[in-house]
């Protein structure tokens, strides 16, 4: 039997988006459930009681709940194995695992809209200096990882869709969307091009959920 998932996130999230291509991977049923962080959902009482932290996403599962999207993700790879996103190969995993960190562990936290909006808000930086700190984490983190990548029209890591994948494709999205000028990246660029003409990652892609708002 298939279980009840609820994803509570917000369309323009790094974290909801990759939760999102997970699932549509693994061609799980889901149920969207929109947390809109411009208007400050996540820190309504009834959103703090599901996730104390005020983050997407959040997953309802059987009447349970998980926030945390690699955990998420570990969690969708028990409950439907295929395709495996953590990889059971030594070699393989670790490199998914090394590429997954470097991007929700070191570029995505700096970049985060609540990191954006304290910079904006209590520190009362410029929009063009709010900008250009969002560029400069971005370039410091894409100099790394394009190292570790591939030089092909494929995925990060093996024949297959992995949990790298997932988080590759929503960094390049948020980096596109600030305008960061991507061109020192091939190697970044090529693949998130091929993810892209996958469908699942089409139906997880922002423009795709009910809460898409147009900038």
């Amino acid at each position: 039997m298939a279980p009840d998932l609820t994803l509570h996130g917000f369309f323009n999230s790094s974290a909801s988006f990759r939760v999102r291509i997970a699932l549509e991977l693994k061609g799980l049923a889901w149920r969207h459930a929109g947390v809109d962080l411009r208007k400050g959902d996540q820190d309504a009482p009834e959103f703090r009681q599901l996730n104390p932290n005020g983050l997407v996403p959040a997953l309802e599962i059987e009447g349970r709940r998980l926030t945390q999207s690699l955990a998420i993700i570990d969690l969708l790879d028990r409950l439907a194995p295929e395709p495996r996103l953590l990889p059971t190969d030594g070699v393989h995993r670790e490199q998914v695992l090394e590429i997954a960190c470097l991007i929700a562990a070191d570029i995505h936290p700096l970049d985060n809209l609540r990191v954006l909006k304290y910079l904006t808000s209590t520190l009362a930086v410029t929009d063009a200096q709010k900008r250009a700190w969002y560029a400069h984490w971005i370039h410091e983190g894409f100099r790394a990882l394009e190292r570790l990548l591939p030089d092909h029209d494929g995925w990060c890591v093996g024949p297959s869709p992995t949990l790298a994948d997932c988080c590759l494709v929503p960094q390049v999205a948020n980096a596109s969307r600030m305008a960061v000028d991507l061109d020192a990246y091939p190697r970044i660029r090529r693949i998130a091009q091929y993810c892209n003409s996958h469908p699942a990652f089409q139906r997880a892609a922002p423009s795709a959920q009910p809460d898409y708002v147009a900038a």
